[in-house]
Formats: structure tokens, sequence, C-alpha cells
């Protein structure tokens, strides 16, 4: 009787198996392609999802795995030994620094962006203006020392504000992040990050901001595993990713 049993589940077990349909193998994910280590800056976290499917579908596909955060501290990473194939930076500046640290070569500018202020949703504050700033009991910037914290400087020091953040953060999204959650009255991010926040917070222009403009630049590391197909990714940036970077808010560089 349990030899019976036994063979009828087997012959169960066979037919469902028969039946199922087969399991895709297309995706870049399921293959033997290689995974390219990308340091990019925290503002171009929103390029990462259509990056990844564009790389999946040059020939041949590619992966990618993309570490987000400031560009003075991806810099810092890259030069103490971290991998990576491709080196995406939030400013020339930061770019400079890791061609003169022998760290990347022949860097690219691929676009540029600008910087704007952002409120909680409501505005509980009533933050409408520049001006109004000087009211704000928590205002949050980037530091200095990353690029969204550099271009505030300046554009405070062109404005002649009296301002004093109660806060400086390592990356923008960590800016937006508290005004999102409203544990701050006003903060400048790129208008990348404030288009990709949606309804969270209420975007206001920062005059004179475009005077300012940052530019995204990427550079194949010197020390990249797969350097052929970094290249490929960062010529793909430059020349075929017009309709991306305009969608996601940026100006593509010319």
């Amino acid at each position: 009787m349990k030899k019976r049993a036994a063979a009828l589940l087997a012959a169960i077990a066979f037919a469902l198996t028969s039946c199922a349909p087969p399991t895709s193998t297309t995706s870049a994910q399921d293959t033997d392609a290689p995974t390219l280590n990308v340091l990019a800056a925290s503002s171009t976290r929103v390029i990462n999802e259509k990056l990844t499917q564009r790389a999946g579908q040059l020939e041949p596909p590619m992966n990618l795995s993309f570490d987000n955060g400031g560009s003075s501290d991806l810099v810092s990473k890259l030069r103490e030994g971290a991998p990576a194939d491709l080196l995406l930076t939030a400013s020339k500046k930061t770019m400079d620094q890791a061609v003169k640290d022998g760290t990347v070569t022949k860097p690219k500018v691929l676009a540029t962006n600008v910087m704007v202020m952002v409120v909680p949703k409501g505005n509980p504050a009533n933050i409408h203006s520049l001006q109004d700033l000087s009211r704000a009991r928590h205002f949050v910037l980037c530091d200095p020392q990353v690029p969204c914290g550099d271009i505030s400087s300046q554009i405070i020091d062109d404005k002649h504000l009296d301002v004093h953040p109660s806060s400086q953060e390592r990356q923008v999204a960590d800016v937006l992040g508290k005004v999102s959650a409203g544990e701050a009255d006003a903060g400048w991010v790129y208008s990348t990050d404030a288009a990709a926040a949606g309804d969270d917070v209420e975007v206001m222009d920062i005059p004179g901001a475009d005077k300012f403009a940052n530019q995204i630049v990427g550079a194949v590391t010197a020390e990249a595993e797969h350097p052929k197909e970094a290249q490929e990714v960062l010529d793909l940036l430059a020349t075929d990713f017009d309709s991306t970077w305009r969608d996601r808010g940026f100006t593509r560089a010319e």
C-alpha cells in the first residue's frame, strides 16, 4: 500500500511539473552578465531604476549595483579603495578631486541641476520667500563639504542672506527627508529631488539659483573591474539618455 501511494504521488508531481510554465531567463539578473559597481551622487538616485533597465538592454547586458551618497564621501571611498567601475558626482569640483587622486579617467559632464526651496506639505511655518527664512525655527541645508551645501553657501553669499541652518546634512536626500517628515520648516534641495518628492513637499524657486547650477559628472574608475562595460554605460548617459534626464528634472549638458 505504501509503495502504491508513493508511486501515485510521484506521478502527480511529474504531471504538475510538466504543466508548469517555463521560467524566464531573459532578465539580465538571471544571466552571467557582469555587475558594475556604481558610486553615484545622492541627487542621481532618481535615475537608478531607468539606468538599470537600459543597462540590461545593452549587448551584452549588464547589471548595476548602486551606492548613492554625498559626492565628497564617494570620492573619499574611492580613494580608500572601495570597489567601483563608475563614479557619478554632483559637481565638477568633486570629480576634479577624484582626477587629482588618480582614481578616475576622462570625466564627462552629463547634465545640470539647480537648487530650489522646499517646505513641508501645508507649509506650517508659513515660509514663502527667502526673507521668511529668518523666522524659521528649523532650516536645513547640506553640509558645505558636499556639492549641494557648497552651492547653497554660494547662493547665501550672493543674496547676502542672514540665515543660520539648524542642521547640515551629508547628502541632499537627508535634507529632503527632514522636510518631508515635517522635521524642518524649510530646506534647499535640487529641483530633481523636489520633483521626486511629489506631494510630500511644496516647492519654491530660489531667485538667481540658475547662476549656480551644478554639474553631474561621470567617469570610469582607474581600477574598474569592467572598464569596457563601464565606458558603455557612461556613453549611454552622455549620448542616449536625454529623455530620462529631462523627465527626472535635469538639463542635459550640451
